[in-house]
C-alpha cells in the first residue's frame, strides 16, 4: 500500500512516538511510507525506516491552513497515495480537504477531548476512525461525530524489544540521586500530567524515609513559555518542600527503557489518560507501578494485580500506595511480574498489523 501519515506536532509525546513507531513498522512490512510534518519536527529523526524523499515538511498551523491542504492533496496525486492517516485533531480537517476521492482518510483518536463542529464535517469524509482505547470509542460515541460503525479500537503498542537489554545502573548514575530506592514518572511538563501531586506525595514519604528518591522525565524544552513556566512551578513546590536533595526534574535523551529499568516503582499520576503509554512500557520492564484510576489506566492495570490504582488528585492516597510497595520487596517483584506478562498483549507488532487490517478494509469498501 501507499500511505501517508499526517502529523502536525511540535513537540515529541506519546502519541507521536506512536506515529513513528507504526511508520518504521509499516515501511519494514514493505509498504510505501510517507509523512508528512511541520518543519522542524522532532519526529524526523525517528523515522529511520523511511527514505529521506518520503518525508515532507509543511507549514500544517491549524484546520483552517487551506495552502498546506493543497500541498497535500497535490503530494496525494503526485505520490498515488492510497491511504491518509491524520493523528491530530487540527489535521484531520486538512487531511479531509486533501483527499478528496483521490484516497481514503484514517484518522486517529488519541485523546478524549470533545471535538468541535467543524470535526462533524470533517469526519463525514472519513473512511475510518481508530480510537486508542475503550474510553475514547465511548467518547467519540457519545459525541455522534461519525457513524458508530467506522470506530475501530486499535490499543496503542510498544517494541517490546526495547525492554530486553536494559541497563539500571547506567540510568542510577544519569540521575544521580545517591538513594537506594527509586521512584519515577515520566510525562511532559502539563499539570494534567499530575506531577504536582507526585511531588506532594514524595513529600509524604520523604518525611517518614530518607532513602527514596524521586524523578520526573519530562520535556526537553521544546514546549515553549508555558512549558518554561510549569517547570518553574514545579521547581518552587520542590524548594518549597525541601526536596531538593530527594526529587529530579530532568529530559531523558537515552532510551527510556533504561529509565524504567533503575526503578523500584513507577507512578502514573495523570489527571487523565486516554491509554497511557508510559504505564505499559513500565509494566514492560517489569516494574511494580502506582496509577490514578483514570479511563485509559484501568483499561491497562488491574488494581491489585498488576498493579495499584489509587483515585485522581490524590496527593495522600497515591503516598499511601506508593509506601506500600516501598515497604515491601516482595510485592513489588510479584506486582511487576504480573505487570511483564500483561505488558505482551500491547507488542508493536499487533497494533501494527491491527492498522494494516483496517486500511485493508477500507480500501476494500472503497
Amino acid at each position: 500500500m501507499r500511505i501517508l501519515q499526517v502529523c502536525s506536532a511540535r513537540t515529541l509525546g506519546g502519541g507521536e512516538r506512536h506515529v513513528a513507531d507504526l511508520s518504521n513498522s509499516l515501511a519494514r512490512r514493505g509498504h510505501q511510507v510517507y509523512v508528512a510534518l511541520a518543519p522542524g519536527s522532532p519526529l524526523k529523526a525517528r523515522l529511520t525506516e523511511l527514505p529521506t524523499k518520503n518525508i515532507f515538511e509543511l507549514r500544517l498551523r491549524n484546520a483552517f491552513d487551506v495552502p498546506s491542504a493543497q500541498r497535500l492533496a497535490r503530494l496525494i496525486r503526485e505520490e498515488q497515495i492510497e491511504v491518509v492517516h491524520a493523528h491530530l485533531a487540527r489535521d484531520y480537517p486538512l487531511a479531509s480537504l486533501a483527499v478528496r476521492r483521490d484516497a481514503q482518510l484514517v484518522v486517529t483518536r488519541h485523546v478524549m477531548f470533545p471535538l468541535n463542529r467543524l470535526h462533524k464535517l470533517t469526519l463525514k469524509r472519513v473512511a475510518r476512525v481508530i480510537a486508542v482505547s475503550e474510553a475514547v470509542a465511548r467518547a467519540l460515541g457519545a459525541q455522534k461525530l461519525c457513524a458508530e460503525s467506522k470506530i475501530r479500537v486499535i490499543p496503542n503498542g510498544i517494541d517490546l524489544k526495547r525492554f530486553e537489554d536494559v541497563r539500571p545502573q547506567e540510568a542510577r548514575a544519569l540521575i544521580g540521586l545517591e538513594s537506594r530506592l527509586l521512584v519515577g514518572t515520566v510525562g511532559s511538563l502539563l499539570p494534567l500530567k499530575g506531577h504536582e501531586e507526585f511531588i506532594r506525595a514524595a513529600a509524604r514519604i520523604v518525611a517518614a524515609r530518607a532513602d527514596v528518591g524521586f524523578v520526573i522525565i519530562c520535556g526537553d524544552g521544546s514546549g515553549g513559555a508555558r512549558e518554561e513556566e510549569y517547570r518553574a512551578q514545579l521547581e518552587r513546590l520542590i524548594a518549597e518542600l525541601k526536596l531538593e536533595q530527594h526529587v529530579r526534574l530532568m529530559s531523558w535523551h537515552g532510551e527510556l527503557a533504561h529509565f524504567y529499568g533503575a526503578l523500584d516503582v513507577y507512578v502514573s499520576a495523570s489527571h487523565t489518560e486516554a491509554f497511557g503509554l508510559s504505564i505499559v512500557e513500565a509494566m514492560a520492564a517489569g516494574r511494580a507501578l502506582v496509577a490514578t484510576a483514570t479511563e485509559g489506566a484501568r483499561e491497562i492495570v488491574s488494581d491489585k494485580e498488576t498493579g495499584l490504582l489509587v483515585p485522581v488528585r490524590d496527593a495522600e492516597k497515591l503516598a499511601e500506595a506508593v509506601a506500600a510497595l516501598l515497604a515491601d520487596e516482595e510485592l513489588r517483584n510479584l506486582l511487576g511480574s504480573r505487570a511483564y506478562s500483561e505488558a505482551q498483549r500491547f507488542s508493536l507488532e499487533r497494533m501494527v498489523e491491527a492498522t494494516e487490517r483496517v486500511y485493508l478494509e477500507t480500501l476494500a469498501s472503497s
